[in-house]
């Protein structure tokens, strides 16, 4: 089987207005793949800078993936949280990144975005606190249900990773 062993960390997120952020990952993948070790996911520490816009987190990713295919390559997924001054949580944005298929290392800045909602979602926020959130997070990785979707520009996810490739020149595979 050929493998994929991913290494690096989520740095940090910028762009965000909040008093305090946390993200909650999970790496998506295929049928053609499994983790051989590591974490499909997890969640950081919540960080409200004083100083600075942006939030860091330096939360680790060790992922080590086996493979019959390149079909269903994994996938980062996020959703960024704000907590308020009294413990509160509120969604600022979804958003993924497909993990790099060149071996070396890299940097990425993850989009994020979150539902519009409806006027009433909107007045309800406004008063009460709270933001539209999806159903089904699949919705997230999905192209075809996302598009209709409106949404709201939030900020960005800043992950760096170095990316280590084995046995795909096994199955013909050139990868970088």
């Amino acid at each position: 089987m050929a493998e994929v062993h991913v290494i690096g960390q989520i740095n940090g997120a910028k762009g965000f207005s909040g008093y305090g952020l946390f993200c909650k990952w999970t790496v998506t993948y295929g049928s053609a793949w499994r983790v051989l070790e590591g974490s499909a996911g997890g969640q950081t520490q919540v960080d409200s800078p004083q100083d600075s816009s942006f939030y860091n987190w330096s939360h680790p990713i060790d992922l080590h993936f086996a493979s019959k295919g390149i079909q269903g390559w994994p996938k980062l997924q996020v959703e960024v949280w704000s907590q308020g001054m009294f413990g509160q949580c509120e969604l600022s944005g979804y958003g993924f990144c497909h993990l790099p298929t060149k071996p070396g290392f890299h940097q990425l800045e993850c989009v994020t975005w979150k539902p519009k909602g409806s006027v009433r979602d909107q007045l309800s926020g406004f008063f009460l606190g709270g933001a539209a959130q999806l159903k089904d997070d699949s919705t997230v990785v999905d192209g075809g249900s996302r598009c209709q979707l409106q949404t709201i520009a939030s900020g960005k996810v800043v992950i760096s990773v170095s990316v280590m490739l084995r046995n795909f020149d096994k199955f013909g595979i050139e990868m970088g």
